[in-house]
């Protein structure tokens, strides 16, 4: 096992502060399992003790490293519209699996049937490049980018992701009941930002923290991303030293151009974000696709 990282070199409590961290929701909104989390109270919102925070985070980032370096890969999950770029983003640049618009049900219980849609998207995909579909009737083509659409919007984020992930990092672990309720079924690890709404026995490795203030979620995705990125040096080290063989699967990666599909308020003005690792299009709307996957999904 690699040696720990000191927290203090990946998060400070200033910057804990800064991002709102502390401020945990409504005192009449509460968990009571959170309680040994919880500071105290102001204004009628509950205060999370930072000091807890730093400490548990600790450990998460911990894990998350080593889970990486030992070759595994980390699930980055969150749909909530605060923090669906940022989870792309941030998992794009650890080259981490994510869902961000949409648990679909079945997505780990029932694997091998989004699998098997993941592989249909790529094979579309692979049609559209060749110019194949533009020989088909125009309606057909048409019919044919239209399924592209809808499972680029749904699965975009686990393109590579050929077999369970060894963990998961989830911000909003309430929100994403269905996501925990099947990691905890195949008794995949789970790391979460926990608010004081949420039960902390949904986790492994709990983050107590806000997990609705954007700069809180940017802050600790950014640095499990980071906790991922350290692991894959370390997982990359053992390769070469030998302590360890790489799976055949790996010696050549799928290589497939990930979109981050975000919502936008009604009206908002429409606005083109661009990164060197991250292409950001508004996409389709969720509501368009309430029929996909349905069997899944119930």
């Amino acid at each position: 096992m690699a040696e720990e990282t000191q927290v203090s070199e990946v998060i400070s409590m200033k910057q804990l502060l800064e991002a709102g961290v502390h401020f945990g929701h409504q005192v009449s909104h509460w968990n009571p399992r959170m309680k040994p989390y919880i500071f105290g109270s102001r204004n009628g919102i509950h205060i999370i003790d930072l000091q807890q925070t730093v400490t548990f985070f600790k450990k998460a980032y911990n894990f998350a490293r080593d889970i990486v370096a030992d070759g595994g890969e980390v699930l980055f999950v969150g749909t909530k519209k605060q923090a669906q770029g940022i989870i792309a983003e941030e998992a794009i640049r650890c080259g981490m699996p994510f869902v961000n618009t949409r648990w679909l049900g079945g997505t780990l219980t029932n694997f091998n049937t989004i699998r098997g849609r993941v592989d249909y998207l790529l094979e579309l995909k692979k049609l559209e490049e060749e110019g194949q579909m533009d020989l088909l009737p125009k309606n057909e083509a048409k019919g044919l980018k239209r399924q592209i659409q809808k499972l680029e919007y749904l699965l975009n984020g686990i393109v590579n992701m050929r077999r369970y992930p060894e963990a998961m990092f989830i911000v909003d672990a309430k929100k994403e009941y269905i996501a925990v309720r099947e990691a905890r079924k195949l008794g995949i690890p789970i790391i979460a930002v926990i608010d004081t709404n949420c039960d902390p026995s949904n986790a492994d490795f709990i983050i107590p923290s806000n997990d609705d203030a954007i700069r809180a979620i940017k802050l600790f995705t950014s640095r499990i991303a980071d906790a991922c990125i350290e692991g894959k040096h370390i997982y990359e080290q053992r390769v070469l030293a030998g302590e360890i063989a790489k799976p055949e699967a790996e010696q050549a990666p799928l290589i497939v151009e990930r979109k981050v599909f975000v919502f936008k308020e009604y009206g908002e003005e429409e606005k083109d974000k661009e990164s060197t690792s991250v292409a950001v299009s508004e996409g389709p709307s969720e509501a368009d696709y309430q029929e996909t996957f349905e069997e899944e999904s119930e």
